[in-house]
């Protein structure tokens, strides 16, 4: 899945399986609810009510999880047009300037990530419009629920921990949202990692393009040709 990257180290190749996993297991949920919807409808005229709302939150979750990944893999198509007509240096220095670009960027999304999970986990919000300040009181929303999907765990613990102890009858959606903050920050962890590669020269940009091209000009020529 990961192309060229190699992790190094036992820990980093612990840690790469483990993202990898994720993703696969997030795909394979996603499929598997989606055929058991389909089965279900057409072949016994009934449906899993929560089903298409489990299949957005999992899409969700594949798309802000894999963002990280993609920056630590290198695999974010770019336009290198213009950086195939420079030399190393220049191409290293405005990679260092897009990975400062890309940091900055995912200091304001963290920060919008936040305060939009924090209320729902009954946690404050950051002040200041750009970039965090200090932290203000925030209008406690714990008690918000999803429309369809049921508790499948630890609804007792949710219950006194969000909500103030009042029964839930749906997901709370500080579960399902809290992967904006985690996500975002780890997009951003994995930026700044690219940033310190390409001041080590371990690479010279964060996008690929030209090489995805090549890939699939290599599978396209790998395919049996036509008799």
């Amino acid at each position: 899945m990961s192309g060229g990257y190699q992790p190094k180290g036992r820990i980093s190749s612990i840690v790469h399986n483990i993202e990898e996993s994720i993703i696969a297991v997030l795909l394979g949920l996603m499929t598997l609810v989606t055929f058991t919807n389909v089965v279900m409808r057409y072949g016994f005229n009934s449906q899993l009510i929560w089903g298409l709302e489990v299949v957005l939150i999992l899409f969700a979750w594949l798309v802000l999880f894999g963002i990280s990944y993609g920056f630590k893999v290198v695999s974010h198509l770019g336009v290198d047009a213009m950086l195939n007509l420079t030399g190393k240096s220049t191409r290293r220095g405005l990679g260092i300037l897009a990975t400062l670009a890309c940091i900055l960027y995912g200091v304001l999304l963290l920060k919008g990530a936040w305060d939009y999970w924090a209320p729902f986990a009954g946690l404050d919000a950051t002040s200041g419009r750009w970039f965090p300040t200090g932290f203000e009181n925030s209008r406690d929303q714990g008690w918000y629920e999803l429309d369809q999907v049921p508790i499948p765990f630890a609804q007792t613990w949710l219950e006194n921990t969000f909500n103030l102890g009042e029964e839930y009858e749906k997901l709370p959606r500080v579960v399902p949202y809290a992967m904006m903050p985690f996500a975002m920050a780890l997009m951003l962890f994995r930026v700044v990692q690219n940033l310190i590669r390409i001041l080590r020269g371990e690479i010279d940009t964060i996008i690929v393009s030209h090489e995805a091209e090549d890939a699939v000009e290599e599978a396209g020529a790998s395919l049996p040709k036509e008799t």
